[in-house]
């Protein structure tokens, strides 16, 4: 861009209450051209858009749906520092666009009045018109446009009405004056608050006239820590204060709700009609969906349907048995036309099967995603939490962490990332600390390989149940009770605090906007692959470099003379018969030659540095080294488990020779059998409860902007994992009578 056209470049901040249209509107303006990220230091998304209008370029800043600019949190901070122009990373807006839920103003306007206080150039987009119309309520938007001083748009976002003219009003918005706007807290608060602020003037403590108010307003006690005014003295001055504003009969916080909403009912005067008219589709179609009964069956369903597509083989699995094929292809291409060394194997087992790693979630992730912007979209979302708030309340959550917990089961990728519709800082990272623990698609062939090894066949019931079922179903249940008792404990220590009471309004439904959606998919999509998708590809190549080095050929001198011998054999022959049994004999020197590697490699060595802190789970140093090559992803235990015993790493959950082999191994020098019952049980419990995926810990770190929660999360899931897997072990032994390994 250009000096001329960047001196025409306007930044614009978009706030609103949630469900007011916001996010339709930011992508009906912006289009695709939109980044995401995350503000410094806190989970807050920062969004941005931009278009251009004639010679303008207009920047967008989508801040964090509110329903008041008072902050009591760094979260909730963000919006006040970026519309004050306090984040020095963040460009401060030049003017504000408040977009207000026309049928709902006496509640929108409430935020609209702290927003005026700014005196930053203002437009008012009046949206979701025709919905208001639907419930009878007509506004005069010329006449509100007088009482605010500011211009006032009407819009429906998810039709693309009003748009244009938005953008219009938007290019010319630098030209206009700060509206004209009388405080509307009594006489006595606003001598206080001038008061205070001449008191830090005096102490060299900057702070914007808006932040001084919230000073008095504020009785959490954030704000005075976060512009650390310098001890107890001003601490004192803001109390003395808000005494006497409380014995001139202006009681702090109180004042400001009431002052706001007397303003608000002034300035609505006149302007708002409203006439009788049948109950809104809305509401006859709440008395279904919200019904204790009969709504809980819907919702059932619902989520059914989505975590069935999510978790389909026919919906998701289609594209990503795709995606594996068309990498599984590319680097057998690669692989083909390259001579054997180090490079083809970085390329082929490393850069190409690390960008396949990545990209085989993407299906995933916009299927859930897709979902979750239509139910959003369309109002449903709301319903939802509420339905499941009395549930999740009971471990100090609420409702809205439902859909990401039970998107987690799938893949706990998704499920983080959609930890966004919650707004609760707390109980947004319990529900991504937590989401892990849902035993996802991944963990699924260490389960079938386990339980058809060693769990012993019976039936109950007349044949509809049977052990191996109700094990595989153990293993679910194990990580649901594990999720619930950490969130008890992380909601009374770590991330202590009262469960915040569920207020949500349940907004009017209405047809999704196909583009919302569409943008949003592809938003999501696209972060994951921008942002996760680095860290995943880089664990992946660490564990190839790791399983490949030091690649020492005295390690597999016993097979490569007689391979060699093979080869020319196999480029001779002629019969069918003896090619057919040279091919044989070629790919089993060939899985003994890539298993000796790997036990000779760094990942190899490293399985037996652990051996001694894995024993007492009954692990030999083989589990402990697939378990290190799982880190990428969890399903890979299983080909590494196929390389360790040279089987090769083609083996899946459903390969009866792996089965085999697990069965005859032994430990190194005793004929002593490695796995039994209750080793099979310590391995599932382990992977159940394990952080044992770089993907989800990247996607963790990408959403909290901060290694400390992905780390956290290894960490407490590590030693939970340890330690059930070891109780497990040890109960197991008991009752089978199996000999304990010693230690």
């Amino acid at each position: 861009m250009s000096l001329e056209q960047q001196t025409q470049s306007i930044a614009v901040a978009l706030i609103g209450n949630p469900n007011t249209g916001k996010s339709t509107l930011f992508n009906a303006l912006s289009g695709v051209r939109q980044r995401t990220g995350n503000y410094p230091g806190v989970t807050v998304e920062k969004k941005h858009g931009t278009f251009r209008i004639g010679d303008k370029s207009i920047e967008l800043i989508d801040l964090p749906g509110s329903y008041s600019l008072a902050p009591r949190s760094p979260d909730e901070m963000v919006a006040v520092d970026v519309l004050l122009g306090r984040l020095p990373a963040e460009r401060k807006p030049q003017a504000v666009l408040v977009i207000l839920d026309a049928g709902n103003l006496e509640r929108n306007l409430y935020i609209l009045s702290q927003v005026l206080e700014l005196r930053l150039p203002t437009i008012v987009a009046l949206n979701m018109i025709d919905v208001a119309q639907d419930k009878g309520v007509t506004v005069d938007a010329p006449l509100l446009a007088q009482r605010l001083g500011v211009p006032v748009l009407e819009t429906r976002a998810n039709h693309g009405a009003g748009v244009q003219q938005l953008r219009e009003a938007l290019a010319h918005i630098a030209a206009q004056s700060p509206p004209e706007y009388t405080s509307p807290f009594p006489p006595a608060f606003r001598e206080e608050v001038a008061g205070l602020q001449g008191k830090m003037v005096a102490s060299n403590v900057s702070a914007p006239r808006y932040l001084v108010e919230r000073l008095l307003l504020d009785t959490s006690g954030y704000l005075e820590k976060e512009l650390e005014l310098g001890g107890d003295n001003f601490h004192q001055t803001i109390e003395e204060a808000r005494a006497r504003l409380k014995e001139s009969g202006v009681p702090v916080p109180a004042v400001e709700a009431m002052s706001r909403y007397a303003w608000v009912r002034e300035t609505l005067n006149g302007v708002v009609q409203r006439k009788p008219v049948a109950p809104p589709l809305s509401d006859r179609i709440d008395r279904v969906m919200t019904h204790p009964i009969l709504g809980s069956f819907f919702f059932a369903i619902l989520m059914l349907t989505v975590f069935t597509a999510v978790f389909s083989e026919y919906i998701a699995g289609v594209p990503m048995s795709g995606i594996e094929w068309l990498f599984e292809t590319i680097g057998g291409l690669v692989g083909d036309s390259m001579a054997e060394g180090p490079f083809r194997s970085l390329l082929v087992d490393g850069v190409i099967a690390g960008v396949g790693g990545v990209l085989v979630f993407l299906p995933q992730i916009c299927i859930l995603f897709f979902f979750i912007a239509i139910l959003e979209d369309c109002g449903y979302m709301a319903r939802a939490a509420y339905l499941m708030d009395r549930l999740f309340s009971n471990v100090g959550l609420s409702g809205k962490s439902f859909i990401p917990l039970l998107s987690s089961f799938a893949c706990a990728i998704p499920g983080v990332m959609a930890t966004r519709v919650i707004e609760n800082r707390r109980d947004r990272l319990t529900t991504m600390m937590i989401a892990p623990l849902m035993s996802c698609a991944a963990r699924i062939p260490v389960y079938v390989v386990m339980i058809a090894a060693f769990v012993p066949y019976y039936s109950f019931a007349g044949g509809l149940l049977n052990s191996h079922a109700l094990t595989f179903a153990g293993m679910y249940l194990v990580g649901i009770f594990a999720a619930v008792l950490v969130a008890l404990v992380l909601k009374k220590t770590l991330l202590r605090g009262a469960t915040p009471p569920f207020v949500m309004e349940l907004p009017s439904y209405k047809w999704p906007s196909l583009t919302t959606v569409g943008l949003r998919v592809f938003e999501k999509g696209w972060s994951f692959i921008y942002r996760a998708g680095t860290l995943i590809f880089a664990s992946s190549v660490l564990v190839w470099a790791a399983a490949y080095y030091p690649h020492n050929d005295a390690a597999v001198a016993t097979w490569t003379p007689r391979l060699a011998e093979v080869e020319t054999e196999l480029a001779q022959a002629t019969e069918p018969a003896q090619i057919e049994e040279l091919e044989a004999e070629q790919g089993d020197l060939e899985h003994h030659i890539a298993g000796a590697y790997l036990r000779d490699s760094f990942l190899g060595r490293a399985g037996q540095w652990v051996e001694p802190v894995v024993r007492p789970l009954g692990w030999d140093w083989r589990i402990g080294c697939a378990t290190i090559a799982s880190f990428p992803a969890r399903e890979v235990i299983i080909g590494t488990l196929g390389v360790i015993y040279d089987l090769g790493g083609e083996e899946d959950e459903a390969s009866i020779p792996l089965r085999e082999k697990l069965k005859s191994a032994t430990w190194d020098g005793t004929d002593r059998p490695v796995y039994n019952l209750p080793v099979a049980l310590s391995v599932m419990v382990f992977f159940a409860l394990c952080a044992q995926c770089a993907a989800t810990l990247a996607v963790i770190k990408r959403e909290t902007n901060s290694w400390r929660w992905p780390i956290f999360t290894f960490v407490y899931m590590t030693l939970l994992a340890y330690c059930g897997a070891f109780i497990v072990y040890r109960i197991a032994a008991f009752f089978t009578t199996t000999p304990i390994v010693s230690v």
